[in-house]
């Protein structure tokens, strides 16, 4: 089971260190994280109700699926997130079955369920694997998470990618993981307001600020890296060619920041091919998704895909790829994947680093073992009890943390669908306090 989100990492760990209230504030979406993580693991998938689509509310709890609000055919409820969610969903869904011949996510017919009203100033959105989730944000910086039709389409999109490709969700892979929810996201809010590629904005998340926050959307596909510059956010790190890219740790080796690579040559290759986005190059990317990639495949893999399926567009879906300095090339072995580093070695120093995950927030503690630290003694008896060396090893999933331990010097990067209990419980400790 997996999670796909919208808000990056970096960009919601800005924002908590930029509010008075940090400390509160980013304790607080650690443990709605912690909910959330809890019910991947419990969660499972609804009973097919023969409907395309469902929408549940959860009153701010976390509890999943949450009560039944709206199906098609029924009024709108006068509730303005049920209603977007419905209306945002089953557009999604005619997108994929009218342009692309695709019966939901899993071509099967598969019920959409969509969940509003999640916990409490939750900032973002996701796809568990199971579910769509969404927040009605903080009311500070973000407002609720369904008015961004293109949210919706970039959530049910990570479903349709789950079910074709599976793309891993690191490096290169996992930043087109995130560009093909994009990509398909814009699509959508294109096709709903009847625009071509050329009239489309091909912002991502246009709506989601608050006013008084300094930016236009998350994500600026045409111009990756100027969607947002405001004292809270810090400036939008999204690079726009190869060169730019940023190797890290975090974000299973920045999924949210690369994706801008290959959103920028999807926003060329869609102005070349000219009309529709969705029905042009929509199409060619819709072809490469589902043509047999491998799970590895990285951006010169991918690019060589859409070449490949571009017929009489390949020239100029090729130099789309090379304008953002990606040489198509059908090597698909998962080149240009960052090896996930382990953290700094301390012998008596516990670490945790937590990167990923749907918010997007990266979180990082220590707790020194000899200082005078309430945690130290049971933090000593968790290191005691644990090798290591026997946690299972993984594939990290799309929009789930990852973390990096450091106990007394032995280190691991573990995804967190492998935590022992015991390593939950460290990091638990560590970070929380």
């Amino acid at each position: 089971m997996s999670a796909r989100c919208i808000v990056p990492p970096y960009l919601l760990q800005r924002l908590a260190e930029s509010r008075p209230e940090a400390a509160a504030w980013l304790e607080r979406q650690l443990a709605h994280d912690d909910d959330v993580r809890l019910q991947r693991t419990l969660t499972v998938p609804a009973a097919a109700s023969g409907e395309s689509w469902v929408v549940h509310d959860a009153g701010h709890g976390s509890t999943l699926p949450g009560r039944v609000v709206r199906r098609p055919g029924q009024p709108a409820s006068g509730d303005v997130a049920v209603d977007e969610a419905a209306e945002g969903v089953a557009g999604a869904l005619a997108l994929y079955a009218d342009v692309y011949g695709r019966d939901s996510y899993d071509d099967a017919g598969a019920t959409v369920v969509a969940t509003v009203h999640y916990e409490r100033d939750y900032d973002n959105a996701f796809w568990n694997g199971t579910q769509l989730v969404f927040g009605d944000g903080d009311g500070e910086v973000f407002g609720r998470f369904t008015a961004a039709v293109d949210v919706l389409g970039h959530e049910l999109t990570h479903a349709v990618t789950e079910r074709t490709a599976g793309l891993a969700y690191e490096g290169q892979s996992g930043a087109l993981n995130e560009s093909i929810s994009d990509v398909f996201g814009s699509c959508l809010k294109q096709r709903l307001l009847g625009q071509d590629a050329v009239a489309g904005d091909w912002l991502i998340g246009a709506g989601l600020f608050l006013p008084g926050v300094q930016g236009r959307a998350l994500r600026d596909m045409a111009h990756p890296g100027t969607a947002y510059d405001d004292p809270r956010l810090g400036q939008d790190p999204q690079p726009a060619h190869l060169d730019d890219y940023v190797e890290t740790t975090d974000d299973n080796g920045g999924v949210h920041i690369n994706s801008g690579i290959p959103n920028r040559a999807f926003q060329l290759a869609a102005v070349a091919v000219g009309g529709s986005s969705a029905e042009g190059a929509g199409r060619i990317w819709y072809a490469a998704l589902t043509g047999g990639l491998s799970s590895r495949t990285d951006f010169a893999g991918f690019a060589a895909a859409t070449v490949a399926a571009a017929g009489e567009h390949a020239d100029a879906v090729e130099e789309a790829w090379r304008t953002v300095g990606v040489t198509p090339q059908s090597a698909t072995s998962g080149a240009g994947q960052p090896p996930p580093a382990s953290p700094e070695r301390s012998e008596r120093t516990v670490r945790v680093r937590r990167s990923g995950g749907f918010a997007g927030l990266v979180a990082d503690g220590r707790v020194d073992l000899d200082a005078d630290d309430t945690r130290g003694p049971e933090l000593a008896q968790l290191v005691d009890r644990i090798d290591l060396r026997e946690v299972r090893a993984g594939e990290p999933r799309p929009d789930m943390y990852v973390y990096a331990f450091d106990l007394c010097g032995d280190t691991a990067t573990v995804p967190e669908q492998h935590l022992t209990a015991d390593l939950r419980r460290v990091a638990s400790l560590v970070l929380e306090g």
